[in-house]
């Protein structure tokens, strides 16, 4: 249904640094880069998500987050880690989330810029 995501940063370089770590965690990478934006993805010149560097970014209010998807578990914990060493803050610990479904497992933090974003994987442990 979406193309892709943009959001605003005020520095283009500990978001990148930031988005690096936690979306590197999850298997994406960045596919394109300039001075005023990076894009995430898994294909060259195709992002997913793109940083826009603005004067005075405004992350969207309660109930909105981003929500990313990982091919574990152990994935979702290594993206909780790594955001926290560049500047995230935890907004939920990695752990099973029962009233999301019997398999949901997540981990929600905020980013430097105070946009909410979660790493999930709704699946059995394998």
């Amino acid at each position: 249904m979406l193309h892709h995501i943009s959001i605003g940063v005020r520095d283009l370089d500990l978001a990148g640094r930031f988005y690096d770590a936690a979306l590197g965690a999850l298997g994406f990478r960045r596919v394109f880069e300039d001075e005023t934006a990076i894009g995430y993805g898994l294909v060259d010149g195709e992002d997913l998500l793109c940083l826009k560097l603005r004067e005075n970014p405004q992350p969207p209010g309660d109930g909105f987050h981003l929500a990313f998807a990982a091919p574990s578990r152990l994935a979702v914990q290594a993206f909780h880690q790594a955001a926290l060493k560049i500047g995230g803050r935890d907004n939920g610990a990695p752990g099973l989330r029962p009233d999301y479904g019997q398999h949901y497992y997540a981990a929600f933090l905020i980013d430097p810029d105070g946009h909410r974003i979660e790493a999930t994987i709704n699946a059995p442990e394998s």
